[in-house]
């Protein structure tokens, strides 16, 4: 919800707070007196245009309105900001300032961003009906989504990008097919005998590297083997290590028994050093053992190596990539030898995947056929108590030229306010007042289609009265049950209805706002029904129309 709105500096405002609260708000005040410029100024905050009505108040070097908008933590905005690597959380603060010269800043949690961005935050937060409203219902781009949550349709449309996605990848794959199996034709020959030699010569991964370290070590052979026998002559030669042990034990092994008992440690320790060098030698013994090959070892191992290394220069890959190249021929000339089975079952599989997403996708017109006709029902059941009786609005289903995942038929809500003209788009709806209402019926029957954003509408009521402002009071208060409603009003009926009530006066070159306790509510509607001159019939019929239009006293906090 749109916790608070502060404006500095904004046309005929100095400087205004306005802490709102769940369900209706309205603002009321006299013709001029700066009601339009603070929803201006809430617009300016949450990505609108400056400039126009919202401009810097005379005087002023820059202007500024802040919205605080609370919301849960999973709200859509919050994810956006995320992906921004911006601050998020249960509130966000937009920002924006205004200078002399038109340049604007934009602000997201006292974080620097484009306008762009912050306008994107904003409709997820905010959505505007107004006379310049080219968002939130009015955005075709809406209307299929809008329509899919009314109809609650929601599996179906996502069995039907399921198998869209699904389609998608057979088509791939088909194509792959066909592109191996063409270049397989092309180049028969050439694939057989390239299979044939790598197979023959069935590189592995990591060979040439074996194979490199073998070669080394046989051909420094004798070198090493000189060493090696040079440490077993200091280890077990006749005065090697291992003899110097062995008379060292048989010493120790000579002493009385006494005196041998306290050398019991030492003794133990060379009888594990003569353990140990008999170990050593033993792997010495060994490895002398493995540079003792027959010499053709070694030119079996560079030829193999060799032979690996002439492969990979001629296809032009690494040693270790050779394994993959033989895959890749071996599958080439399995599609040669196939004879087309691969493309006939890859062309099989396209056709069921494209069978199974037209199934889905057919579903889901005739769900969105069925919520279409009750879309309009329930529009034109909210349209007749608005004064707009001779309004007709439908769902237009539009046929896709190709499949999408979103189903075969492109949605526009669209409108003929004039009896006998044709429809068109919702946006081209030419009175104000009528824009705003036909706002209102669709948000009453799309009450829990619509996304979680905070509704405003100026003077919706515009051009009405009596029983139809009673009828869209009424309209008003159902949707401020569930979601925040912000509005500027001139009807009693609709004023009286509200949660929060703020008063917009002109005081010389300001504006100033005021929230109205109950006393000074009833004042106000009193004045709104009278005129200038409140007399005490007219204080008797606001607090009449007071009484009979209390709020729901549970009204859902919605962001």
């Amino acid at each position: 919800m749109l916790a608070a709105l502060t404006v500095r500096d904004i046309v005929l405002i100095e400087n205004a707070t306005l802490e709102f609260a769940p369900g209706l708000n309205v603002l009321t005040g006299e013709t001029g007196a700066g009601k339009s410029i603070l929803l201006d100024a809430l617009g300016l905050a949450s990505g609108g245009r400056g400039g126009g009505r919202a401009a810097v108040r005379p005087g002023a070097q820059q202007g500024s309105a802040t919205a605080v908008f609370e919301l849960e933590p999973d709200h859509a905005a919050n994810a956006v900001l995320a992906e921004q690597e911006l601050k998020s959380g249960d509130e966000i603060v937009l920002r924006r300032t205004l200078s002399q010269d038109g340049r604007t800043r934009a602000f997201v949690n006292d974080q620097a961003v484009g306008v762009a961005l912050l306008k994107d935050v904003g409709a997820l937060l905010l959505e505007v009906h107004g006379q310049a409203d080219d968002r939130g219902l009015f955005d075709p781009g809406t209307h299929r989504a809008l329509l899919d949550s009314f109809a609650g349709n929601g599996a179906v449309s996502a069995e039907t990008a399921k198998r869209f996605d699904e389609w998608q990848q057979a088509c791939a794959a088909e194509a792959q097919c066909q592109r191996l199996a063409d270049e397989a034709g092309r180049d028969a020959d050439y694939v057989r005998a390239a299979a044939d030699e790598l197979s023959a010569l069935a590189p592995r991964p990591g060979e040439e590297e074996s194979l490199a370290a073998e070669r080394a070590l046989m051909m420094n052979a004798a070198r090493i083997a000189e060493d090696v026998a040079a440490a077993q002559e200091a280890l077990a030669g006749e005065r090697g290590a291992q003899a110097g042990l062995a008379i060292a034990l048989k010493r120790i092994g000579r002493i009385d028994a006494a005196a041998r008992e306290l050398l019991v440690p030492a003794q133990a320790a060379l009888d594990q050093a003569y353990a140990q060098s008999e170990e050593a030698r033993r792997e010495l013994d060994a490895f002398l053992a493995r540079l003792e090959l027959d010499p053709r070892e070694l030119e079996r191992k560079e030829e193999r190596l060799f032979a690996l290394r002439a492969a990979a220069r001629k296809y032009a890959v690494p040693v270790d990539n050779l394994a993959d190249v033989l895959r890749d021929f071996e599958a080439r000339r399995e599609a040669i030898a196939g004879g087309g089975a691969g493309l006939k079952a890859a062309a099989e599989a396209v056709r069921q995947a494209r069978r199974l997403y037209d199934a889905a996708a057919a579903a889901l017109s005739t769900v969105r056929a069925d919520a279409a006709r009750a879309l309009e029902a329930a529009v034109a059941n909210e349209l007749g108590p608005l004064k707009l009786g001779h309004a007709r609005f439908r769902v237009a289903l539009a046929t896709f030229e190709a499949p999408s995942r979103q189903g075969m038929e492109s949605v526009a809500f669209e409108i003929a306010t004039v009896e006998g003209a044709a429809f068109g788009p919702l946006a081209r709806i030419a009175s104000g007042g009528e824009l705003a209402r036909v706002s209102l019926a669709l948000k009453v029957a799309l009450a829990e289609a619509s996304p979680p954003a905070v509704l405003v509408f100026d003077e919706v009521d515009r051009g009405v009265g009596g029983a139809v402002a009673d009828a869209v009071g009424v309209r008003l208060q159902r949707l401020a049950a569930t979601t925040q409603v912000l509005l500027v009003t001139h009807s009693p009926q609709v004023a009286a209805r509200a949660a929060r009530h703020f008063r917009i006066a002109r005081k010389g070159d300001t504006t100033r706002v005021e929230l109205l306790d109950d006393a000074a509510r009833q004042e106000e509607v009193a004045r709104m029904l009278a005129g200038a001159s409140v007399t005490d019939e007219a204080r008797a019929a606001a607090r009449r129309l007071l009484n009979e239009a209390v709020p729901p006293k549970k009204l859902r906090k919605r962001a």
